[in-house]
């Protein structure tokens, strides 16, 4: 009647390994990639009237090429991050936190002053404090791996975070820069609640802050004074300071749709770094309300895609890695952008990606790249077990020596 249909039982499929596409989140590189283009735009249009200003002889897109050289070596050294197994740098993170603490002790012997503040070395071209925020959340994130199973003891886990944030965040204090000293505090925080502290310790965590924040505002002039425009901002908008004045002014000025990418004139008139902390409002009065929510959804996916990688990761540290990462991003946009609108006091953070300077874009750009490490050592080894797995299976399947497809059976009576 017909041929049977036999399947040999001793071979077994060909397993192919499913393309990674490079490994690369997809959502989290294009919001990325949208920033930085965004934010050289808008460099591009904000700069040239400081560097003509402050660069006697060079040309108006001195800032601008700068910004540029500084994105490519980002990128690259991103490049080169994403594709090193984030677990390999787990030995050198001491080496790592006691060479950032030497350059922070640098500055303050050989840094350059301005505006009354050492914050970088080598004439300006680096900024330590910087480097600081991405060594902490990695020494943090290695450090509370290793001590999880004492971290709800106070003397094993909240006095040596204490003392480690200290460190870092009171030779910041020195410079002085509140802002960065003040992140490192709150990513401190945050990374001790995930890593799954009881309540106690976080209200003492948040108690510390509170201390910090109360000294350097009631015992700094400068601290004091920010808190005053702030309030008197709130009561008043007239009686903001005078950057805020003009920020909101270019807010106001920007409504929906904005004036046109490069037509603004408040950057040319009166609005104090308009490509460094002011670039928001920058960004407001060109391309309007609706530009200002693009920029905020391309940070809002960085926080989603960290957050999700998080908790993909195959270790704590990874996981506490990219959640850092991620909020730490998050965390000074959001304070640029407030501070700016006068919903926060001026704090100093630059907008990520996006303000001028290289060692702030060099170093969120590593910090991108180590995020990509650990999507991509997530999905290597979700793969492999899901090839494990189906192996396993294949194997089971071959070793009860049934066949799969049963040869056909022929009714007695007829013919072969």
């Amino acid at each position: 009647m017909g041929e049977a249909t036999t399947v040999n039982p001793t071979t077994p499929p060909i397993v192919r390994p499913r393309p990674l596409r490079l490994s690369l989140d997809i959502p989290l590189f294009l919001a990325v990639a949208f920033l930085l283009g965004f934010g050289l735009l808008m460099v591009y249009s904000a700069s040239w009237m400081p560097s003509a200003n402050q660069t006697e002889g060079r040309s108006v897109s001195y800032f601008f090429l700068n910004q540029i050289k500084w994105a490519f070596v980002g990128t690259v050294i991103a490049t080169v991050v994403m594709y090193i197994d984030y677990r390999r740098l787990y030995p050198l993170v001491l080496v790592m936190m006691g060479f950032t603490v030497l350059l922070l002790l640098a500055v303050l012997f050989f840094g350059q002053t301005l505006n009354n503040s050492k914050r970088t070395l080598l004439g300006g071209s680096v900024q330590p404090a910087e480097l600081a925020k991405l060594v902490t959340i990695l020494y943090l994130a290695v450090w509370l791996q290793s001590k999880r199973d004492v971290l709800n003891k106070i003397t094993f886990g909240l006095l040596p975070l204490i003392g480690i944030i200290g460190i870092v965040a009171g030779l910041i204090l020195l410079e002085p820069d509140f802002s960065t000293a003040l992140t490192i505090l709150v990513i401190g925080g945050l990374l001790f609640f995930l890593a799954g502290v009881d309540i106690r310790q976080i209200i003492l965590i948040i108690a510390v802050i509170g201390v910090v924040a109360f000294l350097v505002t009631n015992f700094s002039s400068t601290g004091q004074t920010r808190i005053r425009d702030f309030i008197a901002g709130l009561q008043d908008p007239l009686a903001a300071s005078y950057h805020i004045q003009r920020a909101q002014e270019a807010v106001v000025r920007g409504g929906i749709f904005g004036v046109g990418i490069g037509e603004g004139t408040t950057k040319l008139t009166s609005l104090p770094l308009p490509h460094h902390d002011s670039i928001f409002a920058v960004i407001v009065e060109e391309t309007g309300l609706i530009g200002a929510l693009f920029l905020i959804v391309g940070y809002l996916a960085i926080l989603w895609r960290g957050l999700l990688i998080a908790r993909r990761a195959p270790d704590m540290a990874g996981s506490l890695i990219a959640a850092g990462i991620s909020l730490w991003i998050t965390l000074e946009a959001l304070m640029n952008i407030l501070a700016m609108l006068n919903l926060l006091p001026a704090t100093g953070n630059v907008l990520p990606f996006i303000s001028i300077g290289g060692s702030s874009l060099v170093t969120t750009l590593t910090g991108v790249g180590l995020l990509m490490s650990v999507a991509r050592v997530s999905a290597r080894e979700k793969e492999t077990s899901e090839r494990r797995v189906y192996g396993a299976v294949v194997s089971l399947r071959r070793g009860d020596r049934r066949r799969r497809v049963s040869r056909p059976r022929h009714p007695a009576g007829l013919g072969q």
